[in-house]
């Protein structure tokens, strides 16, 4: 009796405990979804298709600087004795800016006054000797005509009123060329004093009163400041070789500017450079960009023309009444609008993913050719390999399930992309998660909407 009972419990141990292991076994195939999943289906985002207007655009980050800026360097050496200007004054053309010291270039010209009188009195002197010579020339010629002198003596009297016609034309060309330098010496005089060539704000001033600058003789002369016009600014940026071909003159570019974070602003491509910056050359961190000039036209800075902001002072909405004071040197972002497709099917960019259709057929063709796998392994491997073939795909949900729709696309914007082909306005398309939709969701799988995300405008 008593070893039934023993062998009882000991049979009733060992089913508890095989039943215990299948309950183990079966959650945790459960919580994996290893089971279950034919009935709740993966878990997606989705989201409508829809038709949207789509801007593709090409962002560069760049610095503010103004349109047209002079550099004013010095035509000549010196001390400057007077600075009329400091950084940030407004001047109009003409006015005074900087005098340099002019004692050295006024002693050029008292000393060429004085070789320029020099030349003209031995002008004088040659003028007189050749009137000398000529008398005697026009006296010989006669008497050697008569035969009354020889012909040496013609030749020797012709000879001398031959070299003074010519020491009188050296005497004219050695006062032009004083006359010459005389006027070189007083252009330098007056290039001692610098005006504005244009109206505008100095930037940049870099020189005081009392320092030596060095003239644009030889070599660039010491720059001393520059003439900006404010109120026309534009963004040099760099824009990548790959978005360069994108980009045409007089798009339209949004800008942003990092001292105005919660404004945009407008602007234009007035320039695009045909040679290239490269950076990093023959190493792997090499960066081929090239420069663009975006116009910004929204009013801003100062009018030159009167001092005064440009503000529109009748409107009440203080929005209008703002005016953006740019300065040379701040960082801007630059958006330029280089297509845009009207009413067009739009899908969140998210939502197209890739898949190699050859890999799938070669998955089919393996579950049906499974009887010959033994006859293919003695043909050559690379004929078993296919290339493969990545497409464009969605995933579209039709009554519960994944349905992998080929797409051809368009241009895109930042949030959504344009389909071409392959889907309509309407339909609920696969956009997330990222994991689920890049390699573990397929075609005919079933799925469950975690979530549905309305479409923006």
């Amino acid at each position: 009796m008593a070893k039934q009972k023993s062998s009882s419990k000991k049979t009733l141990y060992w089913v508890g405990g095989v039943l215990g292991l299948i309950i183990v076994i079966g959650l945790t195939l459960r919580f994996t979804g290893v089971i279950g999943q034919s009935e709740t289906g993966k878990e997606v985002e989705t989201s409508t298709a829809k038709l949207k207007t789509i801007t593709q655009l090409v962002s560069a980050s760049g610095k503010v600087q103004p349109e047209i800026e002079v550099v004013i360097r010095p035509d000549v050496s010196g001390e400057i004795i007077e600075l009329a200007v400091k950084e940030g004054d407004f001047v109009r053309e003409g006015d005074l800016m900087v005098r340099i010291k002019p004692d050295i270039y006024q002693a050029q010209i008292d000393n060429l006054n004085a070789v320029l009188l020099t030349q003209k009195a031995r002008l004088e002197q040659t003028r007189a000797a050749l009137i000398l010579a000529k008398a005697a020339y026009e006296r010989d010629k006669t008497l050697f005509e008569k035969d009354l002198i020889s012909e040496m003596e013609y030749i020797q009297t012709k000879s001398e009123f031959d070299s003074q016609t010519a020491s009188f034309k050296a005497s004219e060309y050695q006062i032009q060329s004083a006359e010459a330098q005389l006027r070189q010496a007083k252009e330098e005089l007056e290039q001692t004093v610098i005006r504005a060539p244009q109206n505008g704000t100095v930037t940049g001033l870099t020189v005081e009163e009392g320092e030596r600058v060095l003239g644009n003789a030889q070599m660039a002369g010491t720059e001393m400041m520059r003439v900006s016009l404010l109120d026309r600014m534009e963004v040099l940026v760099e824009v990548n070789e790959n978005d360069i071909v994108n980009v045409d003159f007089a798009d339209t570019a949004r800008i942003d500017v990092d001292a105005y974070p919660e404004r945009r602003f407008t602007g234009i491509v007035t320039e695009i450079a045909n040679s290239a910056r490269v950076t990093g050359s023959g190493t792997n961190e090499q960066v081929t960009n090239y420069q663009v000039k975006v116009r910004i036209i929204t009013p801003h800075n100062m009018d030159s023309s009167s001092d005064e902001m440009v503000r529109k002072e009748t409107s009440e909405d203080p929005e209008e009444m703002f005016v953006p004071n740019f300065r040379p040197g701040m960082s801007a972002t630059v958006d330029v609008e280089t297509q845009t497709a009207s009413n067009v099917v739009s899908v969140p960019i998210q939502a197209v993913t890739v898949r190699d259709f050859a890999k799938d057929e070669s998955n089919e063709d393996e579950e049906a050719d499974s009887a010959d796998i033994v006859l293919a392994s003695s043909q050559d491997s690379d004929l078993m390999i296919k290339e493969e073939d990545i497409r464009k795909v969605v995933f579209v949900v039709e009554e519960g399930k994944a349905v992998r729709r080929e797409v051809e696309t368009g241009i895109s914007d930042n949030s959504h992309i344009q389909i071409l082909s392959g889907l309509e306005a309407g339909e609920e398309v696969v956009i997330g998660s990222y994991r689920t939709l890049s390699n573990l969701l397929n075609d005919g799988d079933l799925v469950t909407v975690k979530s549905k995300i309305s479409p923006l405008n």
